[in-house]
């Protein structure tokens, strides 16, 4: 007979610490379900469907904090507007670490009544898009100067900066925002979620990618400073384009 049929013998063969082993597994073995377990992955694009509710928030500023200006339009504009769109108090809030935005988070959780808890700062994938020499330029020269290269091709990049500041084209920005919602849709379920974006890009690259629009005209759905929106999915009513930027000559595309 096999000696795992015989279980004096085998409980005379082995050391007491790995009986104990082998009991600790026979009882996780027990209680494991026999259905396969099920787990998000990266999202395919265009989506018709998403676990989750999501509210998009731009906070667009030319300061590195939230001015005085700043916080009269999250109170009186971004406020109102979300809870016309029905955002309550039992949201969760991912801001971008940069000041502006996780300023404006909290004050938005603290008109809604959101715990800090609600509040997840998020680190890397909303980052404000990289705009490389543009930097140097006005804000609503940038703008400009982005929708006319992104026009020309998803993979378009401003031209690099002396001091290597990252330029990104709206493919790249669209391969951050599509694990940021990968990742809220693993972590969260049934849930609504508040997007605080730094800038504009982030919202409407994701914006247009998951309606199933050519990113080249991603600026169609371009946020104005403290602008709120729901996403809206691919097999819903798409929104009304807002009226874009507009700019005399592209820059080169590199």
């Amino acid at each position: 007979m096999p000696l795992e049929c015989r279980p004096q013998q085998l409980q005379a063969a082995l050391p007491r610490r790995q009986l104990l082993a082998l009991a600790c597994c026979a009882a996780a073995a027990a209680t494991v379900p026999t259905y396969p377990a099920s787990a998000s992955g990266i999202l395919q694009l265009p989506v018709d469907r998403l676990s989750n509710t999501y509210f998009l928030v731009a906070k667009t500023s030319t300061t590195a904090g939230l001015s005085r200006n700043g916080k009269r339009q999250v109170v009186k504009e971004t406020y109102p507007a979300l809870r016309q769109l029905g955002l309550d108090s039992s949201c969760w809030i991912w801001p971008s670490i940069t000041q502006n935005a996780y300023q404006t988070a909290e004050v938005l959780a603290e008109l809604h009544g959101v715990g800090r808890n609600r509040v997840v700062p998020e680190f890397s994938f909303l980052d404000a898009r990289g705009v490389g020499e543009l930097e140097r330029l006005p804000l609503s020269e940038v703008a400009a100067a982005l929708e006319a290269g992104d026009s020309l091709a998803p993979t378009w990049r401003p031209a690099p900066n002396v001091d290597g500041t990252v330029h990104e084209s709206s493919a790249d920005v669209l391969v951050r925002v599509r694990q940021l919602l990968s990742l809220l849709e693993t972590q969260y379920n049934g849930d609504t979620v508040v997007i605080v974006s730094p800038d504009s890009d982030n919202l409407s690259v994701l914006q247009a990618a998951v309606l199933g629009v050519d990113l080249r005209s991603h600026h169609s759905y371009a946020f104005a400073p403290g602008e709120a929106r729901r996403l809206e999915l691919a097999s819903g009513e798409r929104p009304e384009p807002p009226t874009s930027f507009a700019c005399p000559r592209p820059p080169q595309c590199i």
